[in-house]
């Protein structure tokens, strides 16, 4: 130490001259181990990086879904990591003995716990949303009032796209704490409009004009389900039809078919000469009114 500081060694007290000795001598004992231990650190990290590489390989070839060996991959890192961790400080410092270190980690697990709570229940529900795969990348989904199309799934948050071309990155926990609506959890869905007809029309006649009409409409899958059309009401001036049918699942799909179905159901029932009713107001008055042609003709008789 008298080495390094020089002329200045002479001014620091003497307790604290015996202290930096102390330290530096401990240093030097422990030197050779902490440079095992960083050697150690850089083989573990060889290993990840192999292991990284090899196991979504080794694994795809099973045919196991890419969420699952994402999961794994991630687990198998950590532990390596921690493995590798728990090795290097018991090179570095003999001392400590793989039960001191387990039972550190331990106590500073449950403290670094308490302080990321948030965190960690975000990354335990994105290995469970990741092995349940309840929803997957490119499906539409809606939860919580974001909807749109899932773009990314990671272990912490989901990124959703809406439907207006802006991203949401929502954590995972919402999704899992939450009920999520997949709506292109299968290859169709069905969507409803509401049509009428003039009182005084006929319903079975019109009933067969809009379904000739909707089933004519090339995104309309009949093969699978067919047109259904339910009188559902009289109205005050209209008696309406509620028109289902089955068509693609995503909302581009739903607003797409609904525009032809829509303009298909006008043009037949214009052609078929059914009167697609608007709102009449009948107006009462108590004295009878005199219109300008009533009084020019009292006018003329006089």
């Amino acid at each position: 130490m008298h080495e390094i500081f020089g002329p200045f060694w002479g001014m620091f007290p003497a307790p604290m001259r015996d202290q930096l000795t102390g330290y530096a001598t401990a240093f030097w004992r422990a030197l050779p181990g902490i440079v095992m231990a960083a050697v150690f650190l850089l083989f573990i990290w060889g290993i990840v990086r192999l292991v990284r590489w090899s196991l979504p390989r080794t694994l795809g070839r099973a045919h196991m879904r890419h969420s699952i060996v994402d999961v794994i991959a991630m687990l198998a890192t950590v532990g390596l990591w921690l493995l590798g961790a728990l090795i290097a400080v018991t090179l570095a410092f003999p001392g400590i003995t793989p039960g001191r270190a387990l039972a550190a980690l331990g106590l500073g697990g449950v403290a670094i716990g308490f302080a990321f709570k948030d965190v960690f229940e975000n990354f335990l529900a994105g290995i469970l949303l990741l092995i349940r795969e309840p929803f997957r990348v490119h499906d539409f989904i809606e939860c919580e009032g974001i909807e749109g199309q899932v773009e990314v799934i990671t272990i912490r948050d989901t990124h959703v796209r809406q439907t207006d071309g802006q991203l949401v990155v929502a954590p995972n926990a919402m999704f899992f704490k939450n009920p999520v609506t997949i709506r292109t959890a299968e290859g169709l869905r069905r969507t409803t409009v509401i049509c009428g007809i003039a009182l005084h029309e006929d319903v079975d006649r019109a009933r067969s004009v809009i379904a000739d009409a909707v089933r004519g409409v090339d995104s309309v899958r009949n093969d699978v389900k067919d047109v259904q059309i339910f009188a559902q009401e009289f109205g005050d001036y209209a008696i309406r039809f509620e028109v289902t049918w089955w068509t693609g699942s995503r909302p581009v799909d739903i607003r797409a078919s609904r525009d032809k179905v829509v303009a298909a159901v006008k043009r037949a029932l214009d052609e078929a000469g059914i009167e697609i009713p608007v709102p009449y107001r009948r107006m009462t008055f108590g004295d009878p009114l005199h219109t300008v042609n009533d009084g020019a003709s009292r006018q003329d008789g006089d």
